[in-house]
């Protein structure tokens, strides 16, 4: 069966080389998700409202460094997207305020893929 088309979604970008536990992934992607969906909503309300119902698509990517990221990051904020960087309390695994991974969106797919399009899933 095809996968539905989605008008709507958020991307969460996460860093592969801290070599992060999957609790601890889960947990930083998480955050990422809630928070850049927490700058869309008060950004557009309706926008916001759309993508929850529609299901909230998501998808999850990887990048190999932090530079990498921030490039996105920069993007994200040059496009105008919604967006969240996520910095660690570093209370477990890795250092207070390491920079763990991105959420764009959620906002128009179409959007989201140019920044994010030829990033590899997680």
């Amino acid at each position: 069966m095809p996968e539905p088309e989605f008008e709507l979604k958020q991307a969460i970008v996460v860093r592969t080389d801290l070599k992060m536990g999957k609790g601890k992934l889960a947990t930083q992607v998480a955050h990422a998700s809630v928070s850049a969906a927490e700058e869309a909503r008060k950004r557009n309300f309706e926008l916001w409202e759309k993508w929850w119902k529609e299901g909230q698509c998501k998808v999850v990517l990887k990048v190999k460094t932090l530079p990498e990221l921030l490039d996105l990051e920069t993007e994200a904020r040059q496009m105008r997207l919604p967006h969240s960087l996520i910095r660690d309390r570093g209370l477990t695994q890795i250092p207070p305020a390491t920079i763990t991974c991105l959420g764009v969106g959620p906002a128009l797919a179409r959007k989201i893929d140019k920044i994010t399009g030829k990033l590899q899933l997680l």
